[in-house]
């Protein structure tokens, strides 16, 4: 049996780390190796993600909401301010965003085909 937060944690939390790093390279002009540190991943992690070779399972980059929140942690974390809470919050706020909007329910049935997402409610009756 697949658990929908085993799905999150293979594909929507290196798709949401894949769009801030891109943000902290692109936006702030920082190093892979800064944007690691930040992140707290290895370098290589940042530079797989900036070659969209991880963090790509799930297209939520052009989700407005999704950017929105995005951008919130990256001020955050560029600010340096210890607002770990604040930042949990967000990362929370995009996974359940992303479970609402039924992203996850093809990554759930590739995982365990046996999964009918047509009948399957539960991540859009629990977000």
């Amino acid at each position: 049996m697949i658990v929908p937060c085993e799905v999150a944690v293979k594909s929507i939390i290196p798709a949401i780390r894949a769009l801030m790093a891109r943000e902290l390279l692109e936006k702030y002009g920082m190093k892979q190796n800064q944007v690691a540190e930040i992140l707290g991943v290895s370098q290589s992690a940042v530079s797989k993600y900036s070659g969209k070779v991880r963090g790509h399972a799930v297209k939520i980059e052009d989700l407005k909401d999704i950017q929105t929140s995005i951008n919130a942690m990256v001020t955050l974390l560029i600010n340096g301010k210890n607002q770990r809470i604040e930042t949990l919050k967000l990362f929370c706020h995009v996974c359940i965003t992303i479970r609402e909007k039924g992203l996850m329910c093809q990554l759930c049935q590739k995982t365990d085909p046996a999964i009918e997402t047509e009948e399957c409610t539960f991540c859009l009756s629990t977000a």
